[in-house]
């Protein structure tokens, strides 16, 4: 791992980010981003410029006396993996230095309570060892998936939880690259606050609306994992006395009610008892298809998402009162419905929330979509730019090259 390409970008690291996260900057945006003089920063790009790490990109519009020129990091200098795991299935994708989408994602579908480590192993080695990009271009790996998730010992202890090993040394050792790993949710919320419509706001509370109802917390400008991590646990608020036992569990959790989980169950029974709904012509139904008829207009499938998204809206009165969030952006899989969640969430906010406070908070939908998880993913990779990704090399130096294929 005594390849250059790191010992630059890790030197490096304010500059790399800032242009990464804002595509084109002038130096004295990139000064202002990194909080370095303006004779450093034209320095500094001078450099990565002759090193091939970045680009001009012509001049800036003139607010008086000479265009600036701008910059922007070379798209095909370097490659991030990006992989994006929920409870049944794992998206894959190659990503640029300007956050590009290179090919097509690889989509593989399982049961994640089933899948092991070496599994995981096999399906992204093989996608890497399938891509049109060279190994040696690419710098990490940003692996996202739901469960508690501690960041800094690499473990996720929902799933994959190794007796012996954490999650991302295993997969190190095998990829022989840098591996960096996250709940879902949070890197989900990781997205949208560098390019998504959290963009601009200091305090906002990002949900993951998937198979569960995973909750990204932005707090005071900075993503906020708790003291160790496994903070954003908002599908599990115990709203219900339904007796119904969550996946957790325990009973009552929000997740029985307003998760993907429990709409397509939901939709099973009524459809079981003679619903008439267009979902009834799916010989196997899951969120995928309830999503799609819902935006056709399937008016049963529509009613199972409002009734959910009242739901939601319950549980998000409860964060209100605590956080005074700017902004609650509905991101994920199901976002993609859009304003269907945002009438029946209203409700519930209209009749659970103190008014003050809701005046204050904007709801919104995300522009990210499903795509989000896996733009987090590449980013966490980008973020740990630094001292964690100085460890991660020293500790793959320390370790022998052990690949399985």
């Amino acid at each position: 791992m005594g390849n250059p390409k790191y010992h630059v970008l890790i030197a490096n690291s304010d500059t790399i980010k800032s242009l990464y996260y804002n595509k084109v900057l002038t130096s004295g945006e990139v000064s202002s981003y990194t909080g370095k003089s303006i004779p450093h920063v034209i320095k500094v790009l001078t450099e990565l410029k002759n090193k091939g790490y970045i680009e001009e990109r012509g001049l800036a519009t003139s607010t008086g006396g000479r265009k600036p020129i701008t910059y922007s990091l070379v798209a095909k200098s370097h490659y991030i993996v990006s992989v994006a795991i929920d409870r049944h299935s794992a998206s894959l994708v190659m990503v640029d230095m300007n956050n590009n989408f290179i090919g097509e994602v690889e989509q593989h579908e399982f049961d994640l309570h089933h899948l092991s480590a070496d599994n995981l192993v096999d399906i992204i080695s093989a996608f890497i060892g399938n891509s049109s990009v060279a190994k040696s271009k690419i710098i990490g790996l940003g692996l996202t998936m739901p469960g508690f998730v501690d960041t800094v010992k690499g473990i996720n202890y929902t799933y994959m939880n190794l007796r012996d090993d954490s999650l991302v040394d295993f997969i190190q050792r095998h990829l022989h690259l840098p591996v960096f790993i996250d709940n879902d949710s949070t890197a989900i919320a990781l997205a949208e606050q560098k390019f998504g419509v959290a963009a601009n706001s200091k305090n906002a509370m990002v949900l993951n609306l998937g198979w569960g109802i995973g909750l990204g917390m932005i707090l005071n400008d900075q993503i906020f994992r708790g003291d160790n991590g496994l903070a954003g646990e908002f599908s599990h608020i115990p709203l219900f006395k339904n007796g119904k036992l969550c996946d957790c569990g325990k009973h009552g959790c929000l997740e029985t009610e307003a998760s993907f989980v429990a709409i397509v169950a939901n939709a099973k029974e009524a459809i079981g008892n003679g619903e008439t709904t267009s979902l009834a012509n799916y010989p196997e139904l899951n969120a995928d298809r309830i999503i799609e008829e819902a935006i056709k207009g399937d008016r049963f499938a529509v009613k199972l998402i409002s009734e959910a998204a009242y739901h939601v809206g319950e549980g998000l009165a409860i964060l209100i009162h605590l956080m005074n969030p700017r902004i609650i952006l509905l991101s994920g899989k199901g976002s993609v419905v859009g304003k269907i969640w945002l009438a029946p969430i209203q409700q519930a906010l209209n009749e659970h929330c103190i008014p003050m406070l809701t005046s204050f908070t904007e709801i919104a939908i995300s522009d990210l979509n499903n795509r989000a998880q896996l733009i987090g993913g590449a980013a966490l990779v980008i973020e740990s730019l630094g001292k964690t990704f100085q460890d991660k090399l020293d500790t793959l130096k320390a370790e022998p090259v052990n690949q399985i294929h």
